[in-house]
């Protein structure tokens, strides 16, 4: 008589697989912390145990909570690139209307996601220091720049009505912290008035360098001290 399987063995031996965290997964659990906690983790070690993680997962993808703080604002540049070259028509959009729609995407993410940068923007007395988690998103805002200015540069055969994109990057990022000041100091209803300045600062900027005159930039002036002494 053949011996029957021990199924009940082979059962209890079959342990489900746990699906380690990824990337994203850390992110979100993160920001979660440090709403909730209203306070960033003290260490890795003790953010991954919170997690039920190992400390080596973590290091899979950032090199400290630093690094992982600085990918966040990344991502949220990814997300913005990502959802404005979703559109079909954003391929036959002039540079100007290109950066207008980057910057009202990158804007409505922030606003999904206002307590946390609220949060990290303001966790040190010092403004520079916040700062500092803004260097891998400052990088990747100038590269944006400079391929608009190298696309328009393409198009100009007189070399010397050619921009410089060196100015204009730089100046695009200015104009990105600019920006990020208006939006954490605007309290008007669903944050119009940052929809305004977004779309007076970036006309202002493309006027410049298209050598316009300049009653945007005094237009814009005014707005910047009517918003400031309402």
């Amino acid at each position: 008589m053949a011996a029957k399987k021990n199924t009940n063995t082979k059962r209890n031996s079959a342990k489900p697989k746990v699906k380690k965290l990824q990337k994203k997964d850390w992110i979100s659990a993160y920001m979660t912390y440090v709403l909730e906690e209203e306070k960033r983790p003290k260490s890795v070690y003790k953010f991954a145990k919170n997690l039920g993680e190992e400390e080596a997962s973590f290091y899979q993808f950032f090199g400290s909570l630093d690094a992982l703080q600085r990918s966040i604002w990344e991502e949220f540049y990814q997300m913005s690139i990502d959802l404005m070259n979703q559109a079909e028509e954003t391929s036959n959009f002039s540079n100007r209307e290109k950066m207008l729609t980057f910057f009202f995407t990158f804007f409505e993410l922030l606003t999904a996601n206002r307590s946390y940068v609220i949060f990290s923007l303001k966790e040190h007395e010092s403004p520079l220091k916040n700062l500092e988690q803004l260097s891998g998103l400052r990088k990747r805002v100038k590269q944006f720049a400079s391929e608009l200015i190298e696309d328009k540069n393409d198009e100009q055969k007189v070399k010397l009505l050619r921009h410089n994109k060196t100015i204009f990057s730089e100046g695009a990022w200015l104009q990105t912290v600019f920006l990020m000041k208006f939006w954490l100091d605007d309290n008007s209803p669903q944050f119009e008035q940052t929809d305004v300045a977004i779309e007076k600062s970036v006309n202002t900027i493309f006027d410049v360098f298209n050598n316009t005159p300049l009653e945007r930039v005094i237009d814009f002036g005014k707005f910047i001290y009517q918003s400031h002494k309402a």
